[in-house]
């Protein structure tokens, strides 16, 4: 069946008319296929194959070529034609002089010295004004696109240059972006100037300290010397712009949330009359007229649209490159393609307009200024001149040139950075280059600022790839091609990675030899230190508990030697650190023994799971432990078996938004997640089909069923915890009304209690009635410390409740139904302790943390079993099978890891000897063995 007619045509009206006419009639001799049936050959979309033959703009070679394979035309000929018209519309001569400045600035931000042609934030302005004169520390929120840089330097800079009697004189204004360091970067320009007056610090993208800076201390260093603003003496103000979707990250910082919450302006959408303004005062302001229609059009496009503002911008510079006389129409708007096509046709027109090795070079370029999301939008990234040293400087310098030229880069001084990100969502090509490289780009991105820090710190070998990391990176760019994207210092940095890796393993062997020695001559100075003993013992008529203590201390020191030994060997060596915490445990019992066998075993054991393209912010195991859940950032839950370790569904429903939080019913039919999008899905696990969608909330970051299963709860990290009927699918009631920011919930067993974490408060609550049972201040328990919870967990007699929080502590605490004590307090982590499970009999307590570990606590003793830093990155969830004897972790480096943890010494020592007679051969095992009759028993 044919397609519905499409509008007349004039091929005389020009070579994009043209072309599209040619185009139809390839169409009609194929027997007028409908573009429905087109876009199923093809791959590209029914509108987008309609447009090509449209007539307004002339489409890209791809589209072009695509619609010709659709209708079995010669490839080669009509990428002729493409180029062709491609030359004639270039050679269609422009109405403006070389000489005209435009009144709007496309994609580029507007500059102080823009203020003129800044109209529709007027109010806002003033209000942020008003706002700055109150407050020495003041911030400005706004999503993507809502103008919030372009709003303080041509909005509020020029009020305060020209102040009024109510407002003096600044003594000094600067405007600094964060960057990669900071402190280091800024921090004389942090200092107030001397003289009358304060010194203003405007900050714009404050954002950039969570994208660009990776180091959490002078991150936290910079934001404190900012805050030194509150002070009334301190001659300072400042003023930030950050993206909406970063307030909880600033939130981490208790000083930061407390400056922001009356200090705070937000830019939200414009009024449809402040939209006009937009559009027209630049225009009048340059003497030209925009077409009532065009400014019609484009208000119906933008209004109640966020992000809208650089699209809009954008499409209006174009517009005026092909103005009539003094007026910009709303046909030159369509020409250009409108809202949402101004910028993918003004970036395809750069692009196609680049030889095939410009192209392949731009693209690297392009990548090279992207920072890939994780759970968050995909940001630009500005980088310096001499991050391109890897293509030829003549066609990089060509390339940046067009780029900026047609304003969708800045070039500042050595920096080059894109124009706005709205290129990244607007430009279908750009976009479809970061996700077929999203994983690639993330490590290549660690990879950079690694080798940035080694080349900074003189090439020091203690900064450089080891362990997981390096291997992560040799398989990431394995591939031939795959370090064409490098800098030279990049290629060096990986490369002397592996040679000192590879030096390493060959002093590991030498290291080896040296330790069977070494053991050996440690146990016979241990004999002769017990003959030494013995004799003066007969010669001191020493008495026998002397001696016996004598020997005792000499055995507890050589058993935490071998421990230690065993930790330093345990990620690049781990069958002789396994070998050696057996020895240590033989030796003496000591904490350190048993907590290297038991490390060890479970290394030995461990399982990776792999398939998310995104990092597992969540895991949870089926109450009868055959199947793990993993959700991920990329906005997909995924179950895997256990035994097999694959995977047996992935649960999606095209959602984008990562997902925080999973939790299994009782009767293991449904899976509940929880989504930034402030939704829970239920999922049916044997069809695999979402069987509901509970909204209403603003972030879901925890999920749980009741035990009876007819109740599920989900906590919102900006309003409480919601009760919902899990048959119904109605909400039931509504927990912690008036509290903010909860961050984790869990039932306890008996589902007569549920535990919430919200800032520093632990609250036990009544879910039948919604009465408070408990509150405990973590501030309290933390001698005063602020700080915030991450994490809870009951036992399986709900005895005992299991708290990580943001200082890197896991408190054990007795809890009844009106009460909660802390027993003890769990440190060793360095970083956030993201997530805390008890296994169900209560006598092990598991930790995931930001410092990339899981830490395995006994419950009784408060010590550490078990630490597995094997994650390759931030371990974000924890979580226990129904046996305990396995636990799965998930972390930011995309995977699941499944490890067995032995029950008892003997089983530990069991594990270990099994797989050393298994993988090593008999010269290996001679090698590796002491010459002691406690290892060679394996």
């Amino acid at each position: 069946m044919a397609g519905r007619p499409e509008s007349p045509l004039d091929p005389s009206a020009g070579p994009v008319a043209r072309l599209a006419a040619e185009l139809r009639k390839l169409r009609a001799q194929a027997g007028s296929p409908t573009y429905r049936v087109m876009a199923q050959r093809t791959g590209q979309g029914a509108s987008t194959l309609s447009q090509a033959a449209a007539g307004e703009r002339l489409p890209t070679l791809p589209v072009v070529l695509a619609y010709v394979q659709a209708c079995g035309g010669d490839l080669e000929e009509w990428e002729a034609r493409w180029h062709e018209a491609g030359a004639q519309v270039a050679a269609e001569p422009r109405v403006e002089s070389e000489d005209a400045a435009p009144p709007y600035r496309g994609l580029a931000r507007f500059e102080p010295g823009d203020a003129d042609l800044f109209f529709g934030r007027d109010e806002l302005a003033d209000r942020l004004l008003e706002l700055t004169r109150s407050r020495r520390f003041s911030a400005v929120f706004g999503p993507s696109g809502s103008g919030k840089s372009s709003l303080l330097r041509a909005g509020l800079i020029p009020r305060l240059r020209n102040p009024d009697q109510a407002t003096p004189q600044p003594a000094a204004l600067r405007v600094l972006t964060p960057g990669e360091h900071p402190l280091r970067t800024h921090e004389q320009r942090l200092t107030p100037k001397g003289g009358d007056g304060d010194t203003w610090l405007i900050v714009d993208q404050f954002e950039e300290l969570y994208t660009l800076c990776h180091d959490p201390a002078e991150r936290d260093r910079f934001i404190d010397r900012l805050l030194t603003a509150t002070d009334p003496g301190s001659r300072l103000r400042v003023v930030i712009g950050v993206r909406a979707d970063f307030l909880g990250r600033c939130a981490e910082h208790p000083r930061l949330t407390a400056a922001l919450q009356e200090g705070t302006a937000v830019a939200g959408l414009m009024s449809r009359d402040e939209m006009r303004q937009a559009i027209v005062k630049p225009a009048q302001v340059a003497g030209l007229i925009v077409e009532r229609a065009l400014t019609a059009c484009i208000l119906d496009e933008v209004e109640g649209k966020p992000g809208a503002l650089p699209l809009m911008s954008h499409a209006l510079l174009e517009t005026w490159h092909r103005r009539k006389g003094r007026a910009l129409t709303k046909a030159a708007y369509e020409a250009v393609g409108g809202l949402h096509g101004a910028i993918a046709s003004t970036a395809e027109d750069v692009y196609t307009g680049l030889t095939p090795a410009q192209a392949v070079l731009a693209r690297r370029i392009l990548l090279r200024l992207i920072t890939p999301g994780e759970g968050t939008p995909d940001i630009r990234r500005p980088a310096q001149r001499e991050e391109f040293d890897f293509g030829d400087p003549a066609d990089t310098t060509t390339i940046l040139e067009r780029l900026a030229r047609a304003r969708l880069v800045t070039l500042d001084e050595n920096v080059v950075d894109i124009a706005h990100e709205a290129l990244i969502t607007a430009w279908p090509r750009l976009q479809q280059w970061i996700n077929d490289a999203r994983d690639r780009l993330r490590l290549h991105r660690q990879l950079t600022e690694a080798a940035r820090s080694w080349d900074d710190l003189g090439r020091d070998p203690g900064a450089l790839y080891r362990g997981t990391r390096l291997a992560a990176a040799e398989e990431a760019f394995a591939l031939s091609d795959a370090t064409d994207d490098f800098t030279a210092v990049e290629r060096d940095f990986l490369a002397t990675s592996s040679i000192a890796r590879r030096r390493e393993q060959q002093a590991t062997a030498r290291t080896t030899r040296r330790l069977r020695q070494f053991t050996v001559s440690l146990s016979a100075l241990l004999a002769l230190a017990l003959v030494a003993g013995l004799t003066a013992w007969n010669q001191y008529w020493v008495s026998d508990q002397q001696r016996r203590r004598a020997v005792t201390a000499q055995q507890v020191a050589l058993s935490r030697q071998l421990a230690a030994e065993s930790a330093t060997l345990v990620s690049d060596s781990p069958q002789l650190a396994s070998l050696l915490a057996v020895y240590a445990y033989k030796i003496h019992r000591t904490a350190e023994a048993t907590a290297s066998l038991f490390t060890a075993a479970a290394l030995l054991r461990q399982r990776r799971l792999s398939g998310h393209k995104d990092s597992v912010a969540t895991v949870a195991f089926s109450p009868g432990g055959r199947t793990v859940a993993s959700g991920s950032a990329d906005g997909t839950v995924r179950l895997w078996d256990t035994v097999t370790g694959k995977r047996t569904a992935t649960l999606a429903d095209g959602q984008i938004s990562p997902v925080k939080a999973v939790a299994f019913s009782y009767d293991e039919r449904t899976v509940a997640s929880g989504s930034a999008d402030g939704t829970v899905r239920l999922w049916d696990t044997v069809t695999g089909k979402r069987t509901a969608t509970l909204s209403g909330q603003t972030e879901v970051a925890s999920v749980a069923f009741s035990p009876d299963g007819r109740t599920v709860a989900s906590g919102d990290r900006d309003d409480s915890v919601r009760l919902w009927d899990a048959r119904t699918h109605k909400p039931r009631s509504s927990l912690f009304g008036g509290y903010r920011s909860v961050a984790t919930m869990a039932f306890s067993p008996d589902g007569g209690m549920v535990a919430s974490g919200s800032g520093d408060l632990v609250r036990l609550e009544d879910p039948a009635t919604g009465q408070f049972l408990a509150v405990m201040n973590g501030q309290t328990v933390m001698n005063g410390q602020t700080g915030t919870v991450e994490a809870v967990a009951f036992s399986q007699d709900g005895h005992t409740l299991a708290i990580g929080s943001s200082e890197g502590t896991v408190w054990v605490c007795k809890v009844s139904r009106h009460s909660m004590r802390v027993r003890a307090t769990l440190s060793g982590h360095t970083g956030v302790v993201w997530s805390v499970a008890v296994t169900p009999d209560g006598r092990t307590l598991a930790s995931g943390s930001r410092d990339g570990t899981v830490r395995v606590w006994d419950v009784a003793t408060h010590q550490t079993r078990a630490t597995f830093s094997g994650q390759g990155g931030a371990v974000k969830s924890v979580a226990f099978s129904r046996d305990g004897r396995t636990l799965a972790s998930g972390g930011s480096d995309g995977t699941v890891r499944l490890w067995t943890l032995p029950i008892t010494a003997t089983t530990a020592i069991s594990q270990i000897c099994n797989t050393f007679q298994r993988d090593l051969s008999e010269e290996e095992r001679y090698e590796y063995l002491p010459d002691q009759p406690h290892l060679r028993a394996c």
